[in-house]
């Protein structure tokens, strides 16, 4: 059961639109390797602005993911590819298909 996510929003510097895309869609790997990742979406809300949203059935896997190969690699890229810093969100997840 997916009992808990992180809802990540991203707003890409002027220009560097691309890299953040090819940056999340490029972490598609990293993300299948982890075990107590249960859902892992890479997504596009305008132009500039993306976003990743994972689920996780415990806060085991939400915290391992915090502190994973993604989470570190964006947090070292962030500086040249994002316009400020990423809005990271724990959220419940109350209900899924």
């Amino acid at each position: 059961m997916k009992k808990l996510g992180l809802l990540v929003r991203l707003e890409a510097k002027a220009g560097k639109e691309k890299d953040v895309e090819d940056f999340i869609t490029g972490a598609l790997p990293l993300a299948n390797e982890e075990a107590g990742t249960v859902t892992w979406y890479a997504f596009r809300i305008d132009a500039s602005t993306f976003g990743i949203f994972d689920t996780f059935s415990d806060e085991e896997g939400r915290e391992a993911h915090l502190g994973g190969k993604i989470a570190k690699a964006l947090m070292e890229n962030a500086p040249e590819l994002l316009a400020n810093a990423p809005s990271i969100e724990k959220i419940d997840v109350l209900a899924a298909k």
